[in-house]
């Protein structure tokens, strides 16, 4: 099947047996691959009131059609589960090189179910597969097992590897997975989804390739597609300061600080600048496999109280999440505090804000330091923040409290906690503020994961930095109006399915019209695909996340902003402003359309062909 591999690997931790299933041709067509196939195979074969910590949650593993063919931004994968985090659909997707050798190795995805007794590994080496015990491995860090991984297994081309820390271990909701120490799949807990299932890592090694359906036309297109990316400004921009270079946005408000409750610091954005790191901590930019973006930085401090050895540097949202929400401006301890997270495996911004939320509570009397074991929860205090990241990742004391998320310590801190907690169904908000982009608001309140910016095309759209007029989104957005916005979060919800499933990443979509992304599903797949069909891919993928998440339990209550984000900031470029979060949801519920309680409407379930889904609403 070209542009597929045909193929996933069925693993049941449990009993030890491995067998492999083919794919439906036509379910590829319609859910593509990445996380709509994904979402397909858990309405399939998962009930939706599974315990996301028992064996019976399906821990789907699942590459798009694009991974592995040398397409620019294309070595994406997903992982996805219902999320311990938030109840509901889980799902992350990140870079690096493991998605590129699962495809090598002969499998589209990897279903893991089960739960084993004691703590394992699986090795896959094109059609070798193993359940390898791993009790030597517990206890250690990502970056240990990574490098102890590389060197056992040897044999000539290295294994790529997903790993998690102790977190995963100690299943903190939010603990993330990660692939060779620098990419992380970091959203909604996926990492204690593995560490409940005591899998500790996945080691994977492939001989193969994939085949484009349209060899020739494949090649001059590719060809075209890599010089547009190359000669892009959102190129250029990445690959002299990577994700730093979103700093920049906290002039029209988006960068949040405080706990979202200041919109400026006078001199922040300087001590937090792209350039300060860039020139004082960064060593060298690198790569995802065969990007020619090179947008991750790889940093080295050698003195003072915060050496870091060579390795991953912190992405904006670590930057933001442990920089501005704490009120701290070290770079040099941001740099290394980024480090303990990926080698404990923690999602930087789950965790930075819900610290920033325990902040909070202990500014406002909610919690002392008789709850939090002597740390003064302090706006700034760089030392209290490392020992409670230490603490959340082993769930020690108070930090097992916090390893909950900010949902649930909310609730067990009581009284009004809860509004200090910036979460959306579960899962703490991304760095970027809806009150400078109302449309973004509306993204957050609609994700079927929870607040969430990769989702969705919104960010870049609303700010107009890019336009897809093929599919009705045609620039000359207000960022900070509510009025127009639900069809715009619409079409942008519609899209980022379909990039999330082919898989691309969101800095090469920057550089992309629709033309191209069409023209790389349809000569990688075979697939005659046109924009029309393409976006009704992307709606149908929405829907049938949307109806996961109502059969999960999400209703029309749970399509809201936190009270943080509903008050207006005095100062900066978003200040007085706040979206009518209201007015946007009346009007996106008729569009899309929904019902009074949230759920699809059965009618356009029918008419998409989910209406298997229909029935079970």
């Amino acid at each position: 099947m070209k542009g597929y591999q045909g193929t996933i690997l069925e693993v049941n931790i449990s009993t030890g047996a491995i067998k492999r299933s083919n794919v439906d041709k036509q379910a590829l067509r319609e859910f593509i691959g990445g996380s709509g196939l994904a979402a397909k195979l858990f309405f399939d074969r998962v009930s939706p009131d599974v315990d996301p910590l028992s064996g019976d949650n399906i821990l789907f593993l699942v590459t798009g059609p694009l991974t592995g063919t040398n397409l620019p931004g294309t070595p994406r994968f997903t992982a996805c589960y219902k999320s311990p985090l938030t109840g509901i659909w889980g799902e992350a997707n990140c870079g690096g090189n493991f998605g590129v050798e699962m495809r090598f190795a002969g499998y589209d995805g990897i279903a893991i179910e089960g739960a084993s007794d004691k703590p394992v590994y699986l090795l896959i080496d094109d059609e070798r597969v193993e359940i390898k015990d791993a009790s030597d491995l517990w206890g250690r860090d990502t970056y240990e097992v990574t490098d102890i991984l590389k060197e056992r297994i040897g044999g000539g081309r290295k294994v790529k590897v997903l790993a998690v820390g102790q977190a995963g271990e100690n299943t903190v909701k939010y603990a993330s997975i990660m692939n060779d120490k620098g990419s992380a799949l970091g959203r909604t807990g996926g990492g204690a989804v593995m560490g409940a299932k005591k899998l500790k890592a996945i080691a994977v090694r492939g001989t193969g390739k994939v085949e484009p359906a349209e060899v020739e036309e494949f090649g001059r297109r590719r060809r075209e597609i890599l010089e547009k990316v190359k000669a892009s400004s959102v190129t250029k921009s990445m690959k002299t300061y990577g994700t730093g270079a979103v700093i920049d946005l906290m002039k029209v408000g988006d960068l949040p600080i405080k706990n979202w409750s200041l919109g400026e610091v006078p001199g922040l954005d300087v001590k937090l600048d792209k350039t300060t790191l860039r020139d004082n901590y960064v060593v060298r930019m690198t790569a995802c496999h065969g990007c020619p973006v090179s947008c991750k930085k790889v940093v080295r401090i050698e003195e003072g109280p915060y050496r870091v050895e060579e390795g991953p540097g912190p992405e904006y949202e670590t930057i933001a999440s442990f920089g501005s929400m704490l009120m701290i401006d070290d770079l040099a301890w941001i740099s290394k505090i980024n480090e303990v997270c990926n080698r404990y495996g923690i999602d930087t911004i789950s965790c930075g804000s819900t610290l920033a939320f325990a902040m909070d509570c202990f500014e406002h009397g909610l919690i002392n330091e008789s709850d939090t074991g002597g740390i003064a929860l302090k706006w700034g205090d760089k030392d209290a923040v490392s020992k409670m990241v230490e603490k959340i990742a082993c769930r020690d004391g108070f930090g097992d409290v916090l390893a909950e998320g900010s949902r649930e310590a909310a609730r067990r801190i009581g009284d009004n906690a809860r509004d200090y907690a910036a979460e959306v169904k579960g899962l703490e908000a991304p760095m970027h503020d809806p009150r400078a982009l109302h449309g973004l608001g509306l993204a957050y309140a609609t994700s079927v994961t929870g607040a969430c910016h990769n989702k969705h095309r919104v960010i870049s759209v609303e700010m107009n930095g890019v336009t897809y007029p093929e599919v009705g989104l045609t620039g000359g957005y207000v960022p900070q109006t509510s009025e127009g916005k639900a069809k715009m979060v619409m079409l942008c919800e519609n899209l980022g399915m379909v990039v999330n499933s082919a898989i691309v990443c969101s800095f090469v979509m920057g550089s992309l019209d629709i033309a191209d992304l069409v023209d790389m599903l349809r000569l990688t797949t075979g697939f005659d695909y046109d924009s029309r069909e393409m976006m009704e891919c992307g709606e149908r993928i929405w829907l049938l996340k949307r109806g996961l998440c109502n059969l999960m339990g999400v209703r029309a209550g749970d399509d809201r902003l936190p009270r943080k984000m509903m008050t207006p900031v005095k100062e900066g470029g978003a200040a007085g402003s706040v979206p009518d979060i209201e007015l946007m949801l009346r009007e996106y519920y008729r569009l899309r359309p929904l019902d009074a309680e949230g759920r699809p409407e059965k009618e356009k379930l029918r008419s998409i062909g989910l209406a298997d889904l229909a029935a079970r609403l």
